[in-house]
């Protein structure tokens, strides 16, 4: 309690990660994929599959930003990275299948203990914001799988480029409209946090 006395101090906003922070994206893609995977007699394992789906996406994502030549949606980076892990698993597949695969992302389910802590947070007078890789349309079909309303719900589409790109935390801030000084970014990802970090020469987003 005393944590969270010195934290309201100074903190306003708590920004957090969709996709690995707020919902349990390898367990529940996981969970949901392995029938799929099943029925296609593929005999690996799903948890493997799901992790080279998610490592593809990510280095395409990085790939997208770095390049700088406008902004790919998250969903079309998804769907080329299933084929890809599909056809490197000589799975055969239609595109359909691999639409419906990427469409599993927006019904994922909290970790267990998420909402009542967002809860505790929000009952501490704490505005509470998702700042996500993912489009706006993905992001809006997730809410009710959540079971939380989050104050500011952005996408990286409004700044053109996937995190860790520095410019999608400075116009998260500029879009919920506080200091960048009392707003606090919370992420499971290492690379989330260090890209959220580089923009502390800018008046300092912790």
């Amino acid at each position: 309690m005393e944590h969270l006395e010195m934290l309201k101090r100074e903190i306003k906003v708590l920004l957090f990660d969709q996709y690995g922070t707020i919902v349990d994206m390898q367990n529940g893609l996981t969970e949901a994929v392995t029938p799929f995977l099943q029925k296609k007699s593929w005999t690996g394992k799903p948890n493997s599959f799901v992790t080279w789906w998610r490592r593809t996406h990510f280095e395409n994502s990085m790939i997208d930003a770095l390049c700088d030549r406008g902004h790919t949606p998250y969903r079309q980076i998804g769907h080329r990275a299933v084929s890809y892990v599909m056809d490197r698993c000589s799975i055969t597949y239609t595109q359909d299948e691999v639409c419906w695969l990427v469409g599993l992302i927006e019904t994922l389910k909290p970790f267990p203990e998420v909402v009542a802590a967002l809860e505790q947070l929000r009952g501490a007078d704490f505005k509470l914001a998702i700042l996500s890789n993912g489009d706006r349309d993905m992001l809006k079909a997730a809410g009710p799988h959540i079971g939380f309303r989050f104050d500011h719900v952005i996408s990286v589409q409004e700044a053109g480029y996937f995190k860790p790109h520095w410019k999608t935390y400075a116009k998260a801030q500029e879009l919920i409209g506080e200091d960048r000084s009392s707003c606090l970014f919370v992420a499971n990802h290492a690379f989330d946090c260090i890209g959220c970090k580089s923009l502390r020469h800018a008046d300092g987003l912790h």
